[in-house]
């Protein structure tokens, strides 16, 4: 989280609004050649433009710090490259010791908890120095790239770490919270497809994996830390096939291997391969949160996607 690879995330949204009154709503350039405008609230609460930083001001961010904000930026076509307000929450990015003159770092070195900025840096050098990646085609040569960043915290590291945990854990409740609720909704479906699909027979896991065997298996029953290997056919409940280990190019046709219990695959086949025999031949039905939850996976597999695996449990090795 705390790295400059965060700039890269290829996410499309709109802008950051920035307001003003007052001072003339212009553009400064510093004597290293960063090209800004700095807003500050004044005491009625509006933005408007700070002005002109002095060189002297050392009330901005400080080398190893670390800025909470919200960014976006936009290529010279005017096309936004990344907005971190689509994800819902802010990013954190250390303060680096500036790697050109007119870097990203020196535009967080002139702004305070509260501003919120528009920098103009020259993509060339960012990509070059900063990134240490080659310039990518959609972006021109020669040109700048423009960054809106409203800047909420600057802490030192372990502040900002401490409140990285938090937010993760914050997180994780409430994606629990809404895991648990989009489970009921995936049962109930899950019920009107096996009673519309004749599928007699079915078993349902304790977390809520639907699963029949169709062909009982005589080998050694599958267990966590077991390695196994399964053939399968993946397809979205409107019958629509997805994916299959038996025409894979990248394996040969080869059965998928892995060790059971291990969160190596979604927790669906963890548990539901569990209740299997090593020749089996059984058909699961995974509710999304046991599969692949919100994670949207392209046009075939949006979130939320219950998934259908007709599998074959080829071999078992006891470990």
């Amino acid at each position: 989280m705390l790295s400059k690879t965060k700039f890269l995330l290829p996410v499309i949204a709109g802008a950051l609004l920035l307001q003003s009154c007052d001072k003339k709503d212009e553009f400064y350039t510093t004597a290293d050649g960063l090209t800004y405008k700095i807003y500050e609230k004044n005491d009625e609460g509006e933005y408007e433009n700070k002005g002109k930083v002095s060189p002297e001001d050392t009330t901005g961010a400080k080398v190893g710090e670390v800025v909470t904000m919200h960014m976006m930026y936009k290529n010279a076509a005017d096309s936004v490259l990344f907005d971190s307000r689509t994800q819902n929450q802010p990013i954190m990015i250390p303060v680096m010791e500036p790697t050109f003159k007119g870097s990203l770092e020196h535009a967080l070195m002139m702004m305070s908890a509260g501003d919120s900025g528009v920098f103009k840096v020259n993509a060339d050098s960012l990509f070059a120095k900063t990134f240490n990646q080659p310039l990518p085609p959609f972006i021109k040569p020669g040109t700048d790239l423009t960054f809106f960043i409203k800047a909420d915290k600057i802490q030192s590291r372990d502040a900002a770490i401490a409140d990285q945990q938090k937010m993760f854990e914050e997180q994780m409740k409430e994606a629990q919270v809404r895991a648990e609720k989009q489970i009921k909704v995936d049962d109930q479906k899950i019920q009107e497809y096996v009673k519309t699909q004749n599928l007699s027979g079915m078993q349902k896991t304790e977390s809520g994996v639907y699963y029949k065997v169709n062909t009982p298996g005589k080998g050694p029953q599958a267990a966590a830390g077991d390695q196994v290997s399964v053939h399968y056919k993946l397809s979205s409940l409107d019958g629509k096939e997805m994916e299959s280990s038996y025409n894979n190019p990248m394996t040969g046709g080869e059965p998928f291997t892995f060790t059971l219990g291990q969160g190596q695959v979604i927790r669906g086949w963890d548990e539901a391969i569990q209740k299997l025999k090593e020749g089996s031949k059984a058909t699961l039905i995974v509710p999304s949160p046991l599969a692949y939850g919100e994670q949207d996976r392209g046009p075939e597999m949006p979130a939320n996607s219950i998934l259908r695996f007709d599998i074959e449990l080829v071999k078992v090795n006891k470990q």
